[in-house]
């Protein structure tokens, strides 16, 4: 298999290096290719969330073996590594000796907020989010895990789902990630209303 396109995009997304080509279940011979399996794994993963028949309450959502299911769902068929926590350092995310106490602090501390209503249910879930992409416990799709657990999240606790900048690509180069990395980069500063607002944007 010709190696995959890679190099950093400067817009945030992990690149696919030759190494990690040795972790795809398909056979894969373009970096669209993958982006097209990705998008329609993700698709059918978000139907199984979403199901009429999936009543699935906060605390049931938070719980650490289901965030794990989630990612896998989300790509089993592409990456031999779905919902495995990573086991390398990359320039995202704490040092993976971390990764399980962190998540473990993150969704016990996402409950109490929701029991104790700290902060409105938006804000919750947009903290929830924040926090997995800082842990960063995936070689890849950080992101669109955190965004999809967050939109069922909201949805469990009476909200819809977010808009995420208006619905674009956000694994895309363009100004609404742009704008995504922004709101990300502030809520790392300790401003959490400008990601709360591109969410619902």
């Amino acid at each position: 298999m010709p190696p995959l396109p890679s190099g950093n995009d400067h817009a945030g997304t992990t690149p696919v290096s030759a190494d990690e080509e040795r972790w795809l279940i398909p056979s894969v011979i373009s970096l669209a290719q993958l982006n097209l399996l990705e998008r329609e794994n993700i698709l059918e993963a978000r139907r199984w969330l979403f199901g009429p028949r999936k009543k699935l309450s906060a605390a049931e959502l938070l719980d650490h073996l289901f965030v794990r299911e989630l990612h896998r769902r989300m790509f089993r068929r592409v990456w031999r590594w779905a919902g495995k926590f990573r086991d390398i350092e990359l320039n995202l995310g704490v040092p993976t000796s971390e990764i399980t106490p962190r998540l473990a602090g993150l969704l016990g501390d996402t409950l109490a907020w929701i029991e104790f209503e700290t902060y409105p249910i938006d804000e919750i879930c947009i903290r929830l989010h924040h926090g997995l992409v800082v842990i960063h416990p995936w070689r890849n799709g950080n992101g669109r895990h955190a965004r999809l657990l967050a939109d069922r999240l909201a949805v469990a606790l009476g909200r819809p789902t977010f808009t995420w900048g208006g619905g674009a690509d956000l694994t895309a180069t363009g100004e609404t990630r742009i704008q995504y990395l922004a709101a990300l980069r502030s809520a790392d500063a300790g401003d959490i209303v400008s990601l709360v607002r591109f969410a619902r944007a």
